[in-house]
């Protein structure tokens, strides 16, 4: 997608961080709308060239200042901003670029079926996989149905099913995780909440079959982790992953959350993809799109997919015991710390 085809998509909702690309912007498409306007006559023609060129140099100059701008970016922009971008595509969104053949799975055979919890066999590439996905929903009304991506108990326990119904087979499981944190509410924890997280970390570590996991927008707590034990973890660029949400660590510490407040926590917890890979949370980190996801539906779906295929693949060739010893060994290390 070119810098100027996203302006008009973008132009509901911009980061404050972005507002000096705006003038750039501006002028990029008042000199396409006289290239647009211009008749074919001689003189007209070499009119539209100098145009062209200064098209272009705006356009390039516009990449770089991006660049510049989103490889700067705080803590806290990247979650309040980037992450939580309204048009940042969800699991919804990577499903129907990424994968082929999706049949869901609905309901955990105990209570019901949990919206916010996606599952189903599907393809990608070449590869068969079972999808487990945190779904958040994008107009009002399935955003309430899917509860924002928080999850039930119920929800964890279909993920569960569902992962063990892979294992069965043989099938890898993919795991998209984008959430703030697993739903807090009386009903869920009268349910058993804190019990169906415990169980999944207990039993994702000893399944029998590779499993992937990407945090592909918000990785919060352990509504985050109850789908997220695995063998390879990926991360996008521009998400975050942490043990409870920068809000939600301000309103603890300072009994406030505030910009200020949400700012230093966010910088404390340490939760963006760069801080993830050093502590050894994530193996790796999905680039974006410049500009981030939310600009190129197209190519940050292309880019999950090959470093989809290529890890499926990678974990395939390795026995499953060995798998199995070191999928249990990084859970046991996360929060693991040493005193000099």
């Amino acid at each position: 997608m070119s810098a100027t085809s996203s302006y008009g998509a973008l132009s509901s909702y911009r980061p404050e961080f972005e507002k000096p690309l705006m003038t750039l912007e501006q002028e990029i498409e008042s000199l396409e709308d006289r290239l647009a306007g211009n008749a074919n006559g001689d003189a007209a023609a070499g009119e539209s060239e100098t145009i062209r060129t200064q098209i272009a140099d705006l356009k390039t100059e516009h990449r770089a200042k991006m660049e510049e701008i989103y490889s700067n970016l705080g803590a806290w922009e990247i979650v309040s901003q980037v992450a939580r971008h309204p048009k940042r595509p969800q699991s919804t969104d990577y499903l129907r670029r990424v994968c082929s053949d999706f049949c869901q799975l609905h309901g955990d055979r105990h209570y019901g079926d949990d919206a916010a919890i996606l599952t189903g066999f599907a393809r990608i590439g070449s590869e068969k996989v079972m999808i487990v996905a945190h779904r958040k929903g994008r107009d009002t009304n399935e955003r309430q149905w899917c509860n924002f991506g928080c999850a039930h108990p119920e929800g964890y326990r279909k993920a569960l099913k569902n992962m063990k119904l892979a294992e069965k087979f043989g099938l890898p499981i993919v795991s998209l995780v984008d959430t703030k944190g697993a739903y807090p509410g009386i009903g869920a924890e009268e349910r058993g909440q804190a019990e169906a997280i415990a169980v999944n970390l207990r039993e994702m570590s000893r399944l029998k079959t590779p499993i992937v996991s990407v945090i592909i927008g918000e990785g919060g707590s352990g509504g985050a982790l109850g789908i997220a034990v695995a063998d390879q973890v990926g991360m996008l660029q521009f998400a975050w992953y942490s043990v409870i949400s920068p809000e939600g660590c301000a309103a603890i510490l300072w009994k406030q959350a505030t910009p200020t407040t949400n700012s230093a926590a966010a910088d404390a917890l340490h939760l963006t993809a760069t801080e993830n890979l050093k502590l050894g949370i994530i193996d790796e980190i999905i680039p974006e799109p410049i500009g981030g996801a939310h600009r190129d539906h197209e190519q940050a779906s292309e880019t999950l997919q090959k470093w989809l295929v290529q890890t499926i693949q990678g974990l395939k060739r390795q026995r499953i015991e060995a798998l199995m010893a070191k999928r249990y060994d990084r859970l046991r290390k996360i929060g693991s710390y040493s005193e000099d």
